[in-house]
């Protein structure tokens, strides 16, 4: 009413205004006449969804029973006594950069694995390398497993000493022929994901990529890691260099092999 600020009606509890200066609007009214009537439809409201209620138990046995119908091998999903289940789900590492892992040190043995031992931390030795692309690893995994807890999974499978935080998990998608992906919360729940999509990784894939996400945080990064970074810049463009450098020695000697060809020919 005293600055005459308008707003839409489901905008009003959302306003907070400090007039210092309280005075009659000029357009006079009153408080209700600088209000709106309600959003149209091509107006985003800020109203939070409703969440839809989580499935029953009867609900979650009859998903995985219709899931386990359909899987072609022996990755089956296993409901518990409490509730839970538990099942596999692929990832692809599709890793653009190179990853920092121990140096010196023997693979990890399954007595290794058994006993939950940690080789990372037996040593302060680092090295970095590209992972295969495409490279899939298999997890066997809760319905309580989160994104968070897949990442850090697979980072200790292959022994990387990087921050998880660096990367994010995908759910890869195929519909009329498009690729689609979509960056997964932490807190949400794979093993669901894939229960509600089925066993065919067409319809709905996992995907590791790195965490982009606007400016990268150089602060972040210790002085070996920047270091790191640059010897894999410039590493990235002398190949750039020679790839631009070979396209053009080819262009050149077929135009020099393409004149040699041409002389003495009329025209």
């Amino acid at each position: 009413a005293d600055c005459c600020y308008t707003c839409h009606q489901e905008c009003r509890s959302l306003i907070q205004l400090d007039c210092r200066q309280p005075g009659q609007c000029q357009r006079g009214g009153g408080p209700e006449s600088t209000l709106l009537p309600p959003c149209s439809q091509n107006v985003t409201q800020t109203v939070e969804e409703e969440k839809p209620e989580p499935p029953t138990l009867q609900e979650i046995k009859q998903k995985i029973e219709k899931y386990n119908a359909k899987v072609t091998n022996c990755l089956l999903m296993k409901l518990n006594d409490d509730g839970t289940y538990t099942g596999f789900i692929k990832v692809h590492l599709k890793l653009r950069r190179p990853v920092t892992v121990p140096a010196g040190i023997r693979p990890q043995s399954i007595y290794d694995a058994l006993k939950e031992v940690n080789l990372a931390d037996m040593t302060d030795k680092r090295t970095s390398f590209y992972l295969p692309l495409d490279a899939v690893k298999q997890l066997h995994i809760s319905s309580t497993t989160t994104v968070s807890e897949v990442i850090q999974g697979l980072l200790k499978k292959f022994m990387v000493v990087d921050n998880p935080q660096k990367f994010a998990l995908f759910k890869e998608m195929r519909k009329d022929g498009q690729v689609l992906f979509q960056k997964l919360p932490l807190t949400e729940y794979p093993l669901y994901l894939r229960l509600l999509a089925g066993p065919d990784t067409d319809v709905l894939s996992f995907v590791l990529k790195e965490n982009e996400t606007g400016e990268v945080e150089w602060d972040a990064f210790s002085i070996p890691e920047l270091q790191n970074f640059l010897m894999i810049l410039d590493k990235e463009e002398k190949d750039k260099i020679q790839q631009v450098q070979r396209k053009y020695e080819k262009f050149k000697q077929r135009l020099q092999q393409t004149l040699k060809e041409a002389r003495g020919k009329p025209g």
